[in-house]
């Protein structure tokens, strides 16, 4: 029986969101400033409008009901928008967060003087791991067990830390 009181109810849907877009399109004005914007809202509206026309219930307004589904569109896609990042110049974030070169001489300059005050099995150990050498090959590379290679890299990240601080702490 719903089936039968919804059908003639969905056919009134669909013949009054015609006549009320000129409607649609004042109302969306006052929500959204460029053109572009505005037609898509439209569009939304009428989309979910006709998505759940079975839901109106003939005793409403058409124009209300069209208005609040129009009304709630443009709030989603606002907190969406809101929730994503302004587009950026690609690279731009890059080029500011970038160190002047003196810094990167000055910091490659102290990393290699603290390299060079450890002692040589740990300089080595921890050159071969830094450049991606897997701690199993840097075993047998140093001729020792594996969690002697660890110790190694640990105890020499630490004193290179002491020595020269975390990078970008200052």
């Amino acid at each position: 029986m719903d089936a039968l009181v919804s059908e003639p109810v969905s056919q009134t849907v669909h013949a009054g969101i015609e006549a009320q877009l000129p409607a649609l399109r004042r109302f969306a004005q006052q929500l959204t400033r460029s053109a572009s914007d505005r037609e898509d809202l439209i569009q939304e509206t009428v989309m979910r409008a006709l998505r759940s026309s079975h839901q109106f219930h003939p005793n409403t307004k058409l124009r209300s009901w069209l208005f609040t589904i129009m009304r709630n569109s443009f709030n989603t896609e606002y907190r969406r928008r809101c929730r994503e990042p302004v587009g950026l110049d690609d690279g731009l974030l890059e080029r500011a967060s970038i160190m002047a070169p003196q810094e990167w001489a000055v910091r490659r300059s102290e990393l290699r003087c603290a390299l060079r005050r450890l002692p040589p099995r740990s300089r080595r150990t921890l050159l071969l791991v830094a450049m991606g050498v897997s701690y199993i090959d840097t075993a047998r590379l140093c001729d020792c067990e594996i969690g002697t290679v660890k110790s190694r890299v640990n105890r020499a990240r630490k004193k290179l830390e002491d020595d020269i601080g975390r990078p970008g702490a200052q």
